[in-house]
């Protein structure tokens, strides 16, 4: 990092960047595109919560997070969950904290919307990011979501 990361909303003025970004070849069966991840915030702009985070005025990766979300409506027991929906990290810029500010970020809207867990899924395989999340302390629930591993981590009490 050359200064301190930050987060802007995705606006006119930088839509087209973000959808520019691209994480490294080998992780791109592991994330959707930007572009489709802001489709999906504009069809359900209640749930999503879309940002870019910059070092400087460089765009260095997408977030998305999602609120209150039932992964099994049917499910009369299963629960509302907030947590992070999407992570990409642009190529050349991993390894330098950016995906870590960008989920300690997450936990913080969800800290401040009365939140007081954090769920994350992933898909498996070698360059995939189960390593990432279980070194921020996420645990795996044994639950699956489509074909993905679901996570979750307590936020702090404040």
């Amino acid at each position: 990092m050359t200064t301190q990361p930050r987060l802007e909303k995705v606006t006119p003025d930088n839509v087209l960047d973000a959808c520019r970004l691209e994480v490294a070849p080998e992780q791109e069966r592991y994330v959707s595109p930007v572009a489709r991840s802001l489709a999906e915030a504009y069809a359900d702009p209640e749930t999503a919560w879309p940002r870019l985070v910059y070092d400087g005025d460089r765009l260095v990766a997408f977030v998305m997070a999602f609120f209150d979300v039932r992964f099994d409506p049917e499910d009369p027991d299963d629960r509302p969950r907030s947590g992070l929906w999407r992570l990409a990290v642009a190529a050349g810029e991993q390894g330098r904290g950016y995906g870590r500010f960008a989920v300690d970020q997450v936990c913080e809207e969800i800290l401040r919307r009365g939140g007081r867990r954090v769920t994350v899924t992933w898909g498996e395989g070698e360059h995939g990011p189960e390593h990432f999340y279980l070194r921020l302390g996420f645990r795996k629930t044994g639950e699956t979501s489509e074909d993905q591993v679901v996570g979750e981590m307590d936020l702090p009490r404040r």
